[in-house]
């Protein structure tokens, strides 16, 4: 299986790159990539700025169509990924979980996409999707549908609810992600409270 991250947002709601944001001594891109070495074989990065991240080592490519957002970056990984499956996470996820992660990836085979479907919505940016989704995104790509959760309906998803998992900690903190400067104040707060445990 492939590791593709999501570093393509303009981050414009936090004015800063939020893929360098400091959780705990360590940037959550370096968090993903270290996680992503022990995970996978390969490991894409999808930015507008490969440069940015020189330092990684690892294959950097910008998106194949410019301006399709996040099914635009999918699109772009799944066509560069060697593996006939691919994880997909953002950029600004800092607690993604690797047990969770390889629990996903168990039950790959047998679908198109496996998708989190928690507190009331999905996950397509911490999902697993083969390489048969190509074609139904360049499709959408073309009709300016740029909605991932569109694409579920065009293919055979597993979509993994809460119940799912027990305890459901591990898979709700591995999908949190930091969109606004609230989610990283929140994000610090419960650190330093762990810290003190």
């Amino acid at each position: 299986m492939t590791g593709i991250i999501l570093a393509g947002g303009k981050s414009s709601r936090m004015g800063f790159n939020k893929a360098f944001i400091d959780i705990d001594g360590k940037p959550i891109i370096h968090r993903t990539v270290d996680l992503f070495k022990e995970l996978f074989d390969e490991i894409i990065l999808i930015a507008n700025d490969p440069a940015e991240y020189e330092e990684l080592n690892i294959l950097t490519v910008t998106d194949i169509v410019k301006g399709a957002g996040s099914l635009g970056g999918i699109y772009t990984g799944l066509f560069h990924a060697r593996s006939e499956y691919s994880f997909v996470a953002a950029c600004d996820m800092p607690f993604l979980n690797k047990e969770v992660i390889l629990r996903m990836s168990k039950i790959a085979g047998n679908y198109n996409v496996i998708v989190p479907f928690a507190v009331g919505r999905y996950h397509p940016l911490h999902a697993i999707y083969s390489k048969k989704c190509l074609k139904p995104i360049a499709e959408m790509i073309k009709e300016k549908d740029l909605r991932i959760t569109n694409l579920f309906k065009k293919l055979k998803i597993k979509k993994l609810e809460e119940k799912d998992w027990l305890p459901s900690g591990p898979i709700l903190s591995s999908l949190d992600n930091i969109n606004t400067r609230e989610d990283l104040h929140r994000v610090i707060k419960s650190l330093s409270r762990f810290a003190q445990v």
